[in-house]
């Protein structure tokens, strides 16, 4: 199917439509992620739509929490809740419930033949599950078979119907499956998929309190916000044949949005969903989230340190290919090659490793003194105060093996602080009093060094080593530093200055005399 010609005949409005019943995790992010993509590309609209048409599981702050996990991740709509009203205000479906307009649907649904009365009562129901168990019935529903052994408007008579409705007898309406017919829908990543309906429940559309459930209320609040594009997870797409029944009986087929439903994130060994459990050490969550039900706490992504472009970057390649071999992406370039056809069917493997890759990827892109400022508050937590250009200056050293900020003063600390220790496994082996008197003279070398540069370092034990035998540049960072290995020794001296590299040469002479004495 081309989707071209119709994308051009009418705006791409597309949609994000969580539920507020937990913390939205990194699969409900990639999924608003190639809804703004999508939209982006087109220019169309991005929305979002807050689904709490089950109340019973309404966890409070979670609406919140996936309102700032959007805007932190930069991946903004333009249109709901949180992000301006515009013209099919409210958003929320527990807002829009009080207007009528599910009930109405629901009512053309049964007009129209497509839907009925059920005024079964849990017990009459359970009944039914324990009759089909008995019976061997490996999936119990309430379908095309089951409901003519049920008290619904299609096994009582009209009158029957009627006074159980004048007399407040609680009631769902159901959806009415044919028997044995085909159903044939595309999706854009899947191509063409058949369904035969006897494999589909009824699905309750209207619950006894008048509230929808999601079968009959996105659909609805989909044909009134004009959507055209339903991008969603693949756990969608059993529901899907249903879905596409209801637009049927509606006589809307021409407004149902076309269908994408994308591969589910798998664990690192490829083998089943990806759960809290699976990540290797690495947040689900976007953010810090708290459960209040469970009393659980999760680490977010952004309190781990990771930048959201770098995050967003590494959820657009789990399931989605731009067509070159280009791995980092900005924004821009993600909405310039997005394409649905472009998504994966199959599940998208989480890498642990590589998503530490990509944070890294954008920290040696950062600006030094972008870093500096980012580092600020990690060195007042451990009570460094340090000029910002001398802190860039770190940064810019430090930053190629760092994959997060906080790394850049774990692996660097010697740079603001002087060691109070030294490498024992390099001192054991390489201190005596031949190493002890080349640092001695090395000393003097730095002493008449101007200007005290890399360079100019670089040349002058150069010359040293060719002239008085071999230099042990690794004994050499340990007094400095206090470890064996790290970046430039060089750039290290000349960050640190003279005088401070003088110091701790002497600092670690002194030291190391007391104890060999």
């Amino acid at each position: 199917m081309n989707t071209t010609n119709t994308m051009s005949e009418k705006r791409v409005r597309v949609r994000f439509a969580p539920s507020p019943t937990g913390g939205l995790h990194m699969g409900g992010v990639r999924t608003a992620l190639f809804n703004y993509l999508f939209a982006k590309k087109h220019n169309g609209d991005f929305i979002l739509r807050i689904e709490d048409t089950d109340q019973t599981r309404y966890v409070k702050g979670a609406e919140d929490y996936i309102i700032e996990a959007l805007k932190w991740c930069g991946i903004e709509p333009n249109e709901g809740v949180g992000f301006g009203d515009g013209p099919y205000a409210p958003y929320r479906q527990s807002e829009r419930k009080n207007t009528g307009i599910y009930m109405k649907y629901a009512q053309k649904l049964i007009e129209a033949g497509g839907a009925y009365y059920a005024f079964d009562t849990e017990e009459e129901l359970e009944e039914m599950r324990k009759r089909l168990e008995a019976a061997k019935v490996v999936s119990p529903q309430y379908n095309h078979i089951t409901r003519m052994n049920m008290r619904n408007s299609l096994t009582l008579s009209h009158d029957e119907v009627q006074k159980l409705l004048d007399s407040g007898v609680p009631y769902v309406i159901r959806l009415k499956v044919p028997r044995n017919e085909e159903i044939r829908f595309y999706d854009i990543i899947r191509g063409w998929i058949v369904v035969n309906s006897s494999t589909i429940d009824d699905k309750v559309l209207l619950k006894s309190d008048g509230m929808p459930t999601y079968h009959l209320a996105h659909i609805v609040d989909d044909i009134e916000m004009k959507i055209t594009h339903v991008i969603r997870g693949e756990e969608w797409l059993p529901s899907a044949p249903a879905h596409v029944l209801t637009y049927k009986y509606l006589g809307l087929e021409n407004q149902m949005p076309q269908l994408a439903h994308l591969p589910l994130i798998l664990k690192p060994d490829g083998k089943g969903k990806l759960s809290k459990r699976d990540t290797s050490g690495l947040p689900m969550f976007p953010l810090n989230w708290h459960d209040e039900r469970t009393g659980e706490s999760y680490i977010g992504y952004r309190e781990s340190g990771f930048f959201p472009e770098a995050f967003i970057n590494m959820l657009a390649l789990l399931g989605w290919n731009p067509g070159n071999n280009q791995e980092i992406l900005s924004k821009e370039e993600m909405i310039q090659l997005f394409s649905l056809e472009k998504v994966h069917k199959a599940g998208a493997k989480f890498d642990p490793e590589k998503t530490k890759w990509f944070n890294q990827q954008y920290l040696r892109k950062k600006d030094k003194l972008e870093l500096a400022k980012l580092l600020e508050p990690i060195l007042k937590e451990n009570n460094i105060t340090a000029d910002l250009e001398y802190t860039a200056k770190v940064c810019e050293l430090m930053k190629e093996k760092a994959h997060f900020v906080k790394e850049i003063w774990e692996f660097g600390k010697y740079m603001f602080v002087e060691p109070d220790k030294y490498d024992e496994k390099v001192i054991q082996k390489k201190w005596n009093p031949d190493s002890q008197k080349q640092i001695q003279e090395i000393k003097t070398l730095l002493q008449n060094i101007e200007p005290f540069e890399a360079d100019n370092i670089h040349h002058a034990l150069d010359n040293f080593s060719k002239e008085k035998g071999k230099i042990d540049y690794q004994l050499i960072r340990t007094l400095l530093t206090g470890v064996s290995s790290g970046p430039s020794l060089v750039h290290i001296m000349e960050i640190l200055g003279k005088s401070k590299t003088l110091k701790r040469l002497e600092t670690a002479l002194e030291k190391l005399a007391v104890t060999q004495n």
